[in-house]
């Protein structure tokens, strides 16, 4: 299928080495002006407070990837082959096409959707959607400080 005309896409997440029991689906859908993302995911770590000068764990950032790859490579590590955050545009993080909201973990269940018009269905496929451990502070540069990644799924084109 030829992907300039694909209006709709969907990413299977897999949970990693790190969390291996995370599994949900983010989809991508064209919509007027944009493109609307849903994402549901099960598995998610609990919320931990930050504490002994550590990160929280949870709300999980959550991020559209440059690279087409969920290769695990270093399992303390996993997912790197995934690449730097999605950003075709040259903008500082924060405003990367691939920045997302983060994910809250409800007893382990979350699910959200938003819109945005940085990109339509089509542009997303072939990226790799990452959840990590800790919260994106949309600050840091180039990535957010977000931590271990979780888990990945790649982006392809829903044919059905």
């Amino acid at each position: 299928m030829n992907t300039t005309y694909c209006n709709t896409a969907v990413a299977e997440i897999r949970g990693g080495p790190l969390a291996p029991q995370i599994t949900g689906m983010v989809y991508f859908q064209d919509v007027p002006g944009g493109t609307w993302v849903s994402a549901e995911i099960c598995g998610l770590p609990p919320y931990q407070p930050a504490q002994n000068g550590q990160s929280p764990v949870g709300p999980h950032g959550f991020h559209l990837h440059e690279k087409c790859s969920c290769e695990v490579g270093d399992p303390s590590n996993p997912f790197q082959a995934a690449g730097e955050h999605w950003n075709p545009y040259n903008q500082p993080h924060g405003n990367h096409a691939g920045d997302f909201p983060v994910l809250f973990s409800n007893n382990g269940y979350a699910r959200m959707s938003f819109f945005t018009n940085k990109f339509c269905a089509a542009q997303a496929i072939g990226h790799t959607v990452i959840i990590h451990q800790n919260p994106d502070d949309y600050r840091t540069q180039p990535a957010g400080n977000s931590g271990k990644r979780l888990a990945c799924g790649i982006v392809r084109c829903c044919t059905s």
